[in-house]
């Protein structure tokens, strides 16, 4: 059964047709599958056919765990997305992105395809004050409307500076994690080693500010 119905399926493609460079899906899952692996690996398979600028590797979390260890993954189900040429802008989404997540999805196969982070000029001036790596946590559910906003952020971020990493984590698939972070509500950012999160959907130039303080730098002068 498809993941997608064929009047998204249209529409999908239709935006994958416009990928300025070609982009892989680096999917991990394990022989005996996970909760959601299946769906997760049939859901980035399914986008993977809509053009050909994509191309979709499925490896298994414990034969393959040399590059899952390469590729920072160290839960499943996990997507790397990485852009022409294999390079890793640190985009990775852990747990199915489905529901409103799918569209996180999209937009950072969109990033990673451009290289461009979109952000504006005052932001890629304070992220040069992030001068060691930095890994953004995401923890959001599939029926928050407001937690793309929050991961297509921090996939910007990690797509400007190549110190900053960013992941989705699906809160319910990993729910360790998200009693360790103390996730009450989505969006939760967790910065790096920060015990202060961003809960909510931040505005660009707040979540700079903040993580920049987080990373023990300061805003760079323009």
């Amino acid at each position: 059964m498809a993941m997608i119905n064929e009047r998204d399926r249209k529409k999908v493609g239709e935006l994958l047709s416009r990928l300025k460079n070609p982009v892989k899906l680096v999917v991990f899952t394990q022989e005996m599958e996970c909760l959601f692996c299946l769906q997760t690996r049939e859901l980035v398979e399914e986008v993977g056919g809509l053009t050909d600028k994509l191309s979709v590797e499925v490896l298994d979390f414990v034969s393959d765990a040399e590059r899952a260890g390469a590729l920072q993954v160290d839960k499943i189900p996990a997507v790397a997305i990485l852009g022409p040429g294999g390079k890793d802008y640190g985009l990775r989404m852990f747990g199915i992105p489905s529901g409103y997540e799918f569209m996180s999805l999209l937009e950072g196969i969109q990033l990673v395809s451009s290289g461009e982070s979109g952000l504006s000029p005052e932001s890629k001036s304070k992220l040069k004050g992030v001068s060691s790596p930095l890994a953004l946590q995401v923890f959001v559910t599939p029926t928050c409307p407001y937690c793309p906003r929050a991961v297509v952020l921090a996939f910007r971020l990690a797509v400007e500076s190549p110190l900053i990493s960013a992941a989705m984590v699906e809160s319910a698939e990993f729910p360790h994690l998200a009693t360790r972070h103390q996730v009450s509500g989505v969006p939760h950012t967790v910065i790096g080693d920060s015990l202060q999160p961003m809960v909510g959907a931040y505005p660009e130039a707040a979540a700079v500010d903040m993580i920049v303080a987080a990373a023990g730098g300061a805003p760079a002068s323009a």
